[in-house]
Formats: C-alpha cells, sequence, structure tokens
C-alpha cells in the first residue's frame, strides 16, 4: 500500500461493535432512555425462585434513581420501579393499603440473588419478596427482605418500545 493508501484508510479497530442490547441482557454502563431521561445502568439484580428468573435494573440519572424491572413469563413484562416508605411486616400481609388504595397479594416466594455493579454486595444472598397489584392491575407494590429491613417498592407498568438502550460496552 503506499503512501496515501496508509494516509486514508481507515484504522481497523481490534475490539467488536457491541452486541445489541435487549431488556433481558443490560449490562451496567449501558444507557437507558425513558420518558425523555438518559439513565445509567449502575447495578442489576438477578432474581432466581426455582427454574425462574427476573431481573431489576438500578437506573441512575443525577440524583434519581429508578429501577427497570424485566422478566419473561408468558410475554415480556416491564415495570418502573420507585423506593418508597411503607412500614410492612414478614410474613406479608394479604391487602396493603398505600396512598388510598388497596393492593391485593399476588405472589410471593424467596429467591436466591446475584447482585453486580451497585449491588454486588448482594451476592449469594436470598431474599424473601411478595408482589401486590391494585384491583385495575395498573399500579403495582413490592417488597424484597434483605436482613431484618424489609424494603418497599411502588411501580407501573411500561411497554418495550418506551425505553431505548445504548450498549455501553461488549
Amino acid at each position: 500500500m503506499g503512501l496515501f493508501g496508509n494516509l486514508f484508510s481507515k484504522k481497523q479497530n481490534d475490539k467488536p461493535a457491541p452486541k445489541e442490547r435487549t431488556v433481558l441482557s443490560i449490562k451496567i454502563g449501558d444507557i437507558v432512555t425513558y420518558d425523555l431521561r438518559d439513565y445509567e445502568v449502575v447495578g442489576k439484580i438477578t432474581y432466581r425462585d426455582g427454574g425462574y428468573e427476573w431481573y431489576g435494573y438500578q437506573l441512575l440519572e443525577g440524583n434519581d434513581t429508578i429501577w427497570l424491572s424485566a422478566e419473561m413469563d408468558d410475554e415480556l413484562e416491564l415495570g418502573i420501579y420507585k423506593k418508597i416508605k411503607l412500614p410492612v411486616d414478614n410474613p406479608y400481609p394479604k391487602e396493603v393499603a398505600y396512598e388510598g388504595k388497596t393492593y391485593f397479594l399476588e405472589e410471593q416466594g424467596t429467591a436466591r440473588v446475584v447482585g453486580e455493579g451497585r449491588s454486588s454486595n448482594l451476592r449469594g444472598m436470598e431474599t424473601r419478596y411478595a408482589d401486590y397489584s391494585d384491583a385495575e392491575e395498573e399500579h403495582f407494590l413490592s417488597f424484597e427482605s434483605w436482613g431484618s429491613e424489609i424494603e418497599a417498592s411502588y411501580g407501573y407498568s411500561i411497554e418495550a418500545y418506551e425505553i431505548k438502550i445504548l450498549a455501553g460496552s461488549n
């Protein structure tokens, strides 16, 4: 190759292009766009209860943190959750009242978790969880026990087209 060939040729990059992400393959460092805001994925929790698996992604934008929940049951189910302060005891009750609405227990169980990123301290732990929905099944409450603490979250369903994922790495 001549002098001009060397000057104008594209340099070969040894790194392969990042693989396209789905909501079931998001990684730490990816960017998730939701509701016209760009969030960085800073934590990921993989939950396993028997043969069933689902994911929680901690999304950070400025000082705002939300969680994206993703699971493949009969179909893809996605939700956005925010932590709330709502005292509840274990064993979980059949009904919970929050902001004037009653939420009904849908399912509960124990899951083994694997944490990554900001959630890496959860690796190998177990959590007792409970999921609740309102009568219209539009809004949800989720409870997870972490040691002696029970964490509460409020959420709602979203559709896959409402989020965009930009891979931050391979």
